[in-house]
C-alpha cells in the first residue's frame, strides 16, 4: 500500500488534476485515502467523492498542488 501512495505522490499535477475529474476522483483518490490509513475518509470518497466532493479536491489541487485527506 504504501508503494501505492508513493506512486500517487510522484504523479505530475496535471494528471493528479485529471484523476479529480467526476466519478474517477471517487476511485482514485478514495483508494489513496485508505492506504494512507484513513479508512473511514476514504470509503465515503468512494460513494461520495463521485457525485459531490470531487470539487473539494480540484480546488485543494489548484490551492495546495495535493489532496486534502482531512484527518490526522
Amino acid at each position: 500500500m504504501n508503494s501505492l501512495v508513493k506512486a500517487f505522490d510522484g504523479l505530475p499535477w496535471i494528471v493528479k488534476l485529471l484523476l479529480a475529474l467526476p466519478v474517477l476522483d471517487g476511485i482514485c483518490w478514495g483508494i489513496y485515502r485508505i492506504c494512507k490509513g484513513h479508512i473511514i475518509a476514504g470509503i465515503i470518497w468512494i460513494f461520495v467523492g463521485m457525485a459531490i466532493f470531487w470539487i473539494i479536491d480540484i480546488i485543494s489541487l489548484l490551492v495546495y498542488k495535493n489532496v486534502v485527506v482531512f484527518a490526522k
